[in-house]
């Protein structure tokens, strides 16, 4: 059976921003279907007696309806289970600070979803995600770029730093030159159901979730102390060397270096930076993460968010964490980006170091809270033409 070629299956999520994804595409001609995933329905690890996959299931069956397009729900929860919430709970055992988004994006809607899709006899695939893409010729190739949403507040390429040329060769981003208001504008002017919903809280796909209690259903509580290091202790004073590796180099904590204020549960649960859930009052400034250590497990902490334990001007990306989006551009010299390290974070001027073993990354101005298992995403302009995940 030939299919159309313009056929598109887009992944319905029961949010406004798939809705008016759909919308959009159908406007432009294509054949749509809408596909809803369902990656997981533990409800054991629900901040509450809520059952969100099943209202956004719902809410995606009725925009599919509203807009006369063919819908149904795949269920994904064994591939979730296996490649997201299996590798989260081994990097945080780890005292490493895992990006499931990221990896959700790479291994379940860019993979198992794409690869459904085109059994299905699509040409594309669609989500809602404020990122476009665009593409060049080089030497007869075609190079697909993934570049930045043109709303600022709402911008996602972070999210999608792990894609590669085939999976953006597939993909189709309709809301990327839009606002979200003026998704929201479009969604109720069509009479969509989500058009004032809420957007979604917690992991990716799986809804209102605890990190802590949904950590704990294999991570186990484990009492340890609290150690306050000063933002005067003399390891702050000496002046690293102005080398990549020198730079790059974490700070090493013993027990010595402080002052026990308190205890944890388990510093497995903890990330460099994080403020809530010490539970350690009679500071004039909030206490910061400053470092977890896993296998003695002690949390060293720092008062105030400008202490220096925080910062670093530096990180390493092992050659195999290495993902470049736009394998043409891998640079043998030098190369002067603009980088984040989580969502949100505003771009910072950076320079790539490339090594045999892999690259080193060395931001103009210090960045805070830099963790280990954190995905570092690079730009030229507004292209994101790599990432890594930081060690």
């Amino acid at each position: 059976m030939k299919f159309d070629s313009k056929r598109v299956v887009v992944g319905l999520s029961g949010g406004v921003d798939s809705s008016v994804t759909a919308f959009l595409l159908q406007q432009q001609g294509y054949e749509v279907i809408g596909l809803f995933m369902k990656n997981w329905h533990d409800d054991s690890v629900t901040i509450s007696k809520e059952c969100p996959w099943l209202e956004d299931s719902y809410d995606a069956m009725l925009v599919a309806e509203k807009l006369g397009i063919p819908f149904q729900t795949v269920d994904l929860s064994a591939e979730y289970k296996q490649r997201i919430v299996d590798y989260m709970f081994a990097e945080y055992e780890r005292g490493r600070t895992p990006n499931p988004d990221v990896l959700c994006n790479r291994e379940i809607k860019f993979d198992v979803f794409l690869k459904i899709a085109l059994e299905l006899g699509a040409d594309f695939v669609a989500t809602g995600h404020y990122c476009r893409k665009g593409q060049v010729e080089i030497e007869v190739a075609t190079h697909y770029r993934l570049l930045a949403g043109v709303d600022n507040n709402k911008d996602q390429s972070y999210f999608l730093c792990q894609l590669n040329q085939a999976q953006l060769a597939k993909t189709l981003f309709p809301i990327g030159e839009l606002t979200k208001p003026e998704v929201r504008k479009i969604a109720k002017e069509q009479g969509l159901v989500t058009a004032e919903k809420r957007d979604s809280q917690g992991l990716c796909f799986v809804g209102k979730v605890s990190l802590p209690e949904f950590l704990q259903q294999q991570l186990a509580i484990k009492t340890g102390c609290i150690v306050q290091v000063s933002d005067s202790h003399p390891m702050y004073q000496i002046k690293r060397e102005e080398t990549p590796e020198g730079l790059s180099q974490k700070y090493i904590y013993s027990v010595s270096d402080g002052t026990e204020v308190g205890t944890h549960e388990g510093a497995h649960f903890f990330t460099i930076g994080q403020r809530k859930g010490l539970a350690v009052g009679g500071t004039k400034d909030p206490l910061f993460v400053l470092a977890t250590d896993v296998k003695q497990n002690i949390i060293y902490v720092g008062e105030g968010k400008s202490h220096p334990g925080l910062y670093r001007s530096a990180l390493w990306i092992v050659q195999e964490d290495v993902h470049w989006v736009r394998p043409d551009l891998v640079p043998h010299e030098p190369m002067q980006v603009w980088a984040r390290i989580r969502y949100r974070q505003p771009l910072a001027k950076a320079t790539l170091h490339p090594t045999p073993t892999g690259l080193y990354m060395v931001f103009d101005q210090p960045q805070s809270a830099i963790a280990a298992g954190q995905f570092a995403a690079w730009y030229l302009q507004d292209e994101l033409i790599g990432s890594g995940v930081i060690g």
